[in-house]
């Protein structure tokens, strides 16, 4: 069948891409084709060809456009054509695997090179005109919202461990109603596979996961099948995630806050980023959102200070995650409302202000540095700078 072509599938790059390998077969592959055919925007394009890494290389290079060889042993090569970076890899099949990686041939069958993939929705290849080219089925099931292993689902499995984890992901994203049960039986019966993988592909595959619209329904199913502790986390609590995921209103809060809500307040937010290899961006927000939501909410009089200290949006996040979890809905509300209209504060007074108006160098300037922070905050944040400068050399004046 033939789909329309999305316009960034006919950028100057692609189009040099698919220029520069005319003489060999080449077609667009993977989730650009699957969110193509079920009009999604797409975030990747992928090429796949006959031609062999060294003739991918030799052409690009008469072409002008530079060759990386960033995976030239599994046959991809990196593109860069008008500034765009492409990823092209050559048709291939399976000598040998171990559940984490393999060992390839290339070939020039193209249905040789769809049966390695996982599902069949991403078994797909497109021509540059739109022509889509299905072995297995992957267009039915796109439509229909069946998330389905190419061919025998345990034998997809057991070539990459990783595919239980794609198979739950892939549903939050593409699924509706039940799984497909072939697929759901063999996640079911491998799981005890999953610590084999690294907290790398874990990681990308949870978090991209909850990134979903409604990732519930497929968090619930790994919980059904025992998933969770075989990849490090102990125990969820969907229902909380749930909540808080109402009270985003339709406008997500990301993947890892996502997490901060869907683990149970009693697990070590440490040790869940050190498994699955957080970056330590991601796992200070979820210590640090967990942390505030597991505090008290403050007091009517102490919601500007603590927006000010700890900021609007961790604030409006640590709020819903503990309402999520049953805390005081209406203390909590009026944390949220607040920051809703809040707008930073930046203290007006700095140590060199101290000095320049006389004070000793040493420690005692950030203990008044404090005091003075700390009247401007009881003043509703209003004094300037001025008015804060008086006021220090007030309390130097008295010591």
């Amino acid at each position: 069948m033939q789909i329309a072509v999305q316009d960034r599938m006919r950028s100057p790059g692609v189009t040099a891409v698919f220029d520069a390998l005319a003489d060999g077969v080449t077609r667009f592959v993977g989730g650009c084709v699957r969110d193509s055919l079920l009009g999604r925007p797409i975030r990747d394009i992928d090429i796949a060809t006959d031609l062999e890494p060294k003739d991918v290389m030799s052409r690009a290079g008469r072409a002008g456009i530079k060759a990386v060889p960033t995976g030239i042993a599994h046959g991809t090569v990196t593109l860069v054509a008008k500034g765009e970076p492409f990823e092209v890899t050559t048709l291939r099949r399976d000598v040998e695997t171990d559940g984490r990686r393999a060992v390839v041939a290339f070939t020039r069958d193209w249905r040789e090179d769809a049966l390695r993939r996982d599902f069949t929705m991403n078994a797909l290849s497109m021509d540059r005109d739109g022509t889509v080219h299905d072995f297995f089925g992957g267009i039915e099931d796109a439509r229909a919202g069946r998330v389905r292993f190419v061919g025998e689902a345990e034998e997809r499995i057991r070539e990459d461990v990783l595919r239980i984890l794609r198979f739950f992901r892939f549903h939050a994203h593409y699924g509706k109603g039940a799984p497909d049960q072939a697929g759901y039986a063999a996640c079911r019966k491998l799981a005890h596979l999953l610590p084999s993988l690294s907290g790398e592909r874990i990681r990308q595959e949870v978090l991209r996961l909850l990134e979903a619209e409604d990732p519930i329904p497929a968090l619930q199913m790994m919980s059904d099948t025992q998933i969770w502790p075989e990849i490090g986390i102990p125990a969820v609590d969907i229902p909380a995630l749930a909540a808080f995921i109402q009270l985003e209103g339709g406008a997500s809060a990301g993947p890892v806050p996502r997490l901060a809500a869907l683990l149970t307040a009693d697990t070590d937010a440490g040790a869940i980023a050190s498994a699955l290899r957080l970056s330590g961006r991601e796992a200070s927000v979820l210590r640090d959102l967990r942390d505030l939501a597991d505090d008290p909410a403050p007091a009517s009089d102490l919601i500007g200070e603590f927006l000010y200290r700890k900021g609007a949006e961790p604030a409006r996040l640590a709020g819903r995650l503990a309402i999520a979890r049953g805390g005081d809905a209406e203390a909590w509300g009026a944390v949220i409302a607040a920051a809703a209209d809040w707008a930073p504060r930046s203290f007006p007074l700095r140590g060199r202000d101290l000095l320049d108006a006389g004070m000793a160098p040493g420690a005692k300037v950030g203990a008044l540095l404090e005091r003075v922070e700390a009247w401007w905050i009881d003043q509703g944040f209003k004094p300037g700078r001025e008015e804060c400068l008086a006021h220090a050399r007030s309390l130097m004046a008295e010591k």
